[in-house]
């Protein structure tokens, strides 16, 4: 077995945690279950991880094998990378069945006939995911492993969700093989990011059900108060006030959890009012600008600015409707009120 895939066996053994070890390899499969038990798995993780090399000595792993180790890993803890969600588009409405032998045949070919140092590895799972597993190289260096891009694609869907490695050149790459493989015309980010795979998961594929903002301010009507001491008045009115903000955040967001995600970007085309006396404005360009929003759990942070007295409620359309303008990312082009956006690339 040569030594640098040995090393890579070693070190993904170390990330592993001492109590999962074991499950995770009966999981890959390549040592036997009479190997494993001449494992002492209660010793610490960098002996365990020096038994597991010799034992693949043994078996002549080789990177194929390690790789798939890898991608058990990666599948297990999704949560250790960051994933963008990409869309893709076909010319037409026209549906095709999907030949898994196919697609593998075809993204190999075109990855490699624009860069022949390069590993890539697929695997099959129960939900329609194959995961893909990408290890770069250059012209002139052999595939790095350590830097590797992972795609996790949804058979028949034009999603796919991408962790790309620090070589981001290789990005353009990794998409044309993602279209031509999947017999889609077209592909752009989403702009949505977060550690959370199964949260973009949850808005991409509507499985996050969430209210809509259907609320309109109302001017506020007279009332006949009844006298009482103004203590009272002020803890009934803040009363009804806090309960109107949980009312309104309910019909914004829902009573479930929010899938976390963090980050979320808008490309924004507005017009300008102003008096025309003033002459400020010369000329009739809309003014064009992109926001960025990223915290740990931005849906989460959203929500919560309206109960601790940080924005006014409801909050805008343009904060909540963000899972549903990501499920309609190729549709919304809109241009309607004081700050249409939508989840574009600028």
């Amino acid at each position: 077995m040569d030594e640098t895939v040995a090393e890579y066996i070693r070190r993904t053994i170390l990330k592993i945690p001492r109590d999962e070890i074991k499950t995770m390899l009966q999981k890959w499969g390549f040592l036997s279950e009479a190997q494993l038990q001449t494992i002492n798995f209660h010793q610490i993780k960098d002996n365990i991880s020096q038994e597991v090399v010799q034992l693949c000595e043994e078996n002549s792993a080789d990177i194929k094998q390690a790789a798939v180790l890898d991608i058990i890993y990666n599948h297990i803890y999704p949560n250790k990378r960051v994933w963008s969600v990409y869309q893709m588009k076909k010319a037409g409405e026209e549906t095709e069945f999907f030949d898994l032998t196919e697609f593998k045949k075809k993204f190999k070919r075109r990855l490699r006939s624009a860069l022949k140092n390069v590993t890539i590895n697929f695997r099959e799972y129960e939900d329609n995911a194959i995961w893909i597993r990408i290890a770069w190289g250059t012209p002139y260096r052999k595939p790095n492993q350590y830097k590797t891009s992972y795609v996790v694609y949804h058979s028949q869907t034009p999603y796919a969700f991408v962790s790309a490695s620090v070589l981001k050149s290789n990005l353009p790459l990794l998409c044309q093989a993602l279209v031509v493989a999947s017999n889609y015309h077209d592909i752009r980010e989403m702009e949505l990011r977060s550690h959370s795979l199964n949260s973009l998961k949850d808005i991409v594929f509507k499985r996050y059900s969430q209210n809509f903002q259907t609320y309109c301010p109302r001017p506020l009507q007279e009332r006949n108060v009844v006298p009482e001491s103004a203590d009272l008045r002020i803890i009934q009115e803040n009363q009804n006030e806090k309960e109107r903000i949980q009312r309104l955040n309910r019909e914004a967001f829902g009573d479930g959890p929010q899938p976390k995600l963090e980050f979320a970007q808008y490309k924004l085309e507005t017009m300008f009012k102003s008096d025309p006396k003033m002459d400020v404005l010369d000329r009739k360009e809309p003014f064009r600008c992109v926001v960025k929003f990223s915290s740990p759990h931005l849906l989460e942070s959203l929500k919560s600015l309206a109960p601790a007295g940080m924005a006014d409620a409801p909050l805008s359309p343009l904060l909540t409707c963000i899972p549903q303008k990501a499920r309609n990312y190729f549709k919304i082009r809109e241009k309607k009120g004081f700050c249409p956006g939508s989840f574009v690339s600028p």
